[in-house]
């Protein structure tokens, strides 16, 4: 397997060949199993990440471990780990002196203490006082109020390969640890990305770090983790499989395109509602999006299509989220969640829409927007030092204004939280975009001021009023984009401005008998109620296959038009970990983002294992994938 693309934007080189590539792992998987019992187990805090870091010879700042372990941040797994250790180097010696070098002024190879402080506060990551102090305390080995550099520079290497080499060595004492060869590879990278410090001295503030002794405790295993349908890992060995089962589909490409639609009815002259919506790509990899409740006062024929959104701000221009797969799944609303059940879901294509058409009883239902992730997935964060593009200016006046490139982005923005497209943003509208910027509600109050202070036209908020809202947000801030930023990053835009974690969409129904009402609601407990409605869709449509040696353990393939989906059903009194091999698939890409990873289920639980789309739709695409029970640990 490849590295990912993002070991590039951090500047550094990817492995040649399968011993290198095999070498970083191995050292990876001896930092990360020197702290955590298993390598499917999540980093679930900022000490701990600061501690696995240390035992892969790293030297963390509190700066470094801020970058990756954000305020948003709740947990980061293995594939993130080795992604940060792709982008933070191990300390050099030499590096390091030469910028102490040009610190000691008379070359004495002392530093004074106002000299440290000046440079570890002031450049690269910004330490505290605190830290300096600590810093300084033990490079001054004589206690004569100055700073041994090279004394400090090599405390400091040689502590870090003491951690390193620990790691290493309880690894290959442990027969069963070093068995473990796997780890949680999915393709969600950090959220965070490294620049190289752009002269010596800051370098020097951007290493240096307080030198800790190996440690050697484990925690347990992350209790979330039973939770997280995404947990994935690398390769075993095959010797460690107890059983497996293998499966091959072939799919012609004129079987992704040609689906067999309903006969053709003139559905534009029935009664007719649009709603708007979402894809977002969250800080774990997984998807989020609103949902809706759906209402129909007769029994009615209807037709539900679903498709992502063509934004008019770029006619011209490619945007990659329209080749994404979309679905969308309709369950009744019974008296609880639990009474819920799927009706359907649109298993037909026509271009990029995906339909179904058939009559449903009156009623309340459950619209639930889902896109499998093959085509919507994380993406490497280009090197901070590529400049920004900007989002605001002074004019001649030295007044603020928005730039023209930020105007189009947020026309772009009006128009995916304008959910009915009337043009107008209402507060419940304004309110699921504040909700996703800012974790906050604007409530009645604050509405009232917006309106008289904002352009608003029948008591909603106009695209001009939504421009000036964010006017005054980065002139409050004197032209600090920092929040401006904050807010693009949330809605899935990078730092150029390209739309590239979230994918608009438009639901389209249309009843024959009745006016449709569909609006959108917040669901707590929506992705249940999505998860529930996913797994239906594959368990009702598919006979199971028990894997060899496990009359416990089935393995639901799903096979629609255009997408497979499968699924584990673990129905023991213990959790299994079910490895996955799709080596011998041709033109497919997996939701899992790899090919070879491992799924570890529950105890009587059913769990979505993967969804696979071709690459090429023009071309013919065999799925193939063989399932193996791993030994339990």
């Amino acid at each position: 397997m490849s590295f990912p693309a993002s070991s590039k934007a951090c500047g550094l080189q990817t492995c040649h060949g399968s011993d290198d590539e095999e070498t970083f792992y191995m050292h990876c998987r001896a930092a990360y199993l020197a702290v955590f019992r298993s390598s499917l187990t999540n980093i679930a805090s900022k000490q701990q990440l600061y501690r696995v870091l240390q035992q892969a010879g790293r030297n963390p700042s509190h700066a470094t471990l801020n970058k990756y372990w954000t305020p948003r941040t709740s947990k980061l797994n293995f594939d993130d780990f080795c992604e940060i250790l792709k982008c933070e180097k191990k300390t050099d010696a030499n590096e390091l002196m030469r910028a102490f070098r040009k610190m000691d002024v008379n070359g004495d190879g002392y530093i004074s203490h106002s000299e440290l402080e000046k440079v570890l506060s002031t450049r690269g990551e910004k330490m505290t006082s605190e830290e300096v102090n600590a810093i300084f305390s033990i490079g001054d080995t004589n206690k004569d109020g100055k700073f041994d550099y090279a004394e400090f520079c090599r405390l400091l290497v040689s502590t870090a390969e003491q951690c390193q080499m620990a790691a290493l060595e309880r690894l290959e004492a442990d027969a069963k640890l070093k068995r473990q060869n796997f780890g949680s590879q999915s393709d969600s990278a950090p959220k965070s990305s490294v620049s190289s410090s752009s002269s010596s001295s800051s370098s020097a503030a951007a290493a240096v770090a307080l030198p800790q002794p190996p440690e050697t405790p484990r925690t347990e295993s992350d209790p979330a983790l039973k939770k997280d349908s995404r947990s994935s890992s690398r390769p075993s060995s095959a010797r460690s499989r107890r059983s497996s089962l293998s499966n091959a589909i072939t799919m012609t490409s004129s079987s992704t395109k040609a689906s067999k639609m309903p006969e053709s009815t003139n559905v534009q002259d029935w009664h007719h509602s649009c709603m708007k919506g979402c894809f977002f790509l969250e800080e774990d990899g997984s998807i989020s999006s609103l949902q809706y409740c759906l209402t129909v006062t007769q029994t009615t024929s209807v037709h539900f299509t679903i498709q992502p959104l063509s934004l008019s701000q770029r006619p011209d221009k490619s945007s990659s989220w329209m080749t994404v797969d979309t679905a969308l799944f309709v369950m009744s609303a019974g008296e609880t969640k639990e009474d819920s059940t799927l009706m359907c879901f649109t298993e037909l294509r026509d271009k990029e829409k995906y339909v179904w058409k058939g009559e449903l009883t009156a009623g309340t239902y459950y619209l639930l927007p889902f896109t499998s992730g093959c085509r919507l997935r994380k993406r490497s964060k280009k090197s901070l030092s590529n400049k920004p593009v900007q989002l605001v200016y002074r004019t001649d006046t030295a007044e603020l204004d928005l730039t023209r490139e930020f105007r189009e982005v947020l026309s772009e923005i009006f128009e995916m939280i304008d959910l009915d497209g009337n043009g107008l943003l209402s507060l419940e509208e304004y309110n699921f975009f504040e909700l996703r910027t800012s974790g906050e509600k604007c409530d009645k109050e604050a509405w009232a001021i917006c309106k008289e202070n904002f352009d608003t036209r029948r008591n909603q908020l106009t695209k001009q009023g939504f421009m000036e809202l964010n006017l005054m947000e980065a002139t409050e801030k004197d032209g600090d984009p920092a929040d401006l930023w904050v807010t693009l990053e949330a809605m899935g835009y990078n730092h150029a401005l390209e739309l590239v974690e979230a994918c608009p969409f438009q639901i389209d129904v249309h009843c024959e008998g009745t006016q449709p009402s569909v609006q959108p609601l917040t669901v707590d407990s929506g992705p249940r109620l999505l998860n529930q409605a996913l797994q239906k869709s594959i368990t009702a449509r598919t006979e199971p296959r028990p894997l060899k040696g496990q009359d416990n353990v089935f393995i639901y393939t799903y096979r629609g038009e255009h997408r497979i989906s499968s699924l584990i059903a673990n129905k023991t009194n213990q959790k299994v970990t079910v490895h996955v091999n799709n080596e011998q698939s041709r033109n497919c890409c997996s939701s899992r983002g790899m090919s070879v990873f491992a799924v570890e289920v529950p105890a009587r639980t059913k769990m979505v294992c993967q969804h696979v789309l071709p690459i090429n739709e023009r071309q013919d695409w065999t799925y193939c994938s063989v399932e193996s029970i791993l030994p339990c640990q």
